[in-house]
């Protein structure tokens, strides 16, 4: 598995653990709902700044988004 998909794995297993849709976590991280949705499906080459805002959405350290 490449890292956008382990990423993007990480992101709706945590999304999903607080019960939130993927326009309520672009929302808590100031993206945009299509990028939550392509970073799920490993589409996106998302940047150390997005896994920051993220992780902070979903209240994890960002280093947990990125273990397999």
């Amino acid at each position: 598995m490449n890292i956008l998909n382990v990423i993007g794995n990480n992101v709706r297993e945590f999304r999903k653990k607080l019960g939130l849709s993927q326009e309520e976590l672009a929302d808590l991280s100031g993206v945009h709902r299509t990028y939550i949705g392509a970073v799920e499906r490993g589409e996106k080459n998302i940047s150390a700044l997005s896994i920051a805002k993220i992780a902070k959405a979903l209240k994890v350290k960002p280093d947990k988004l990125l273990i397999e």
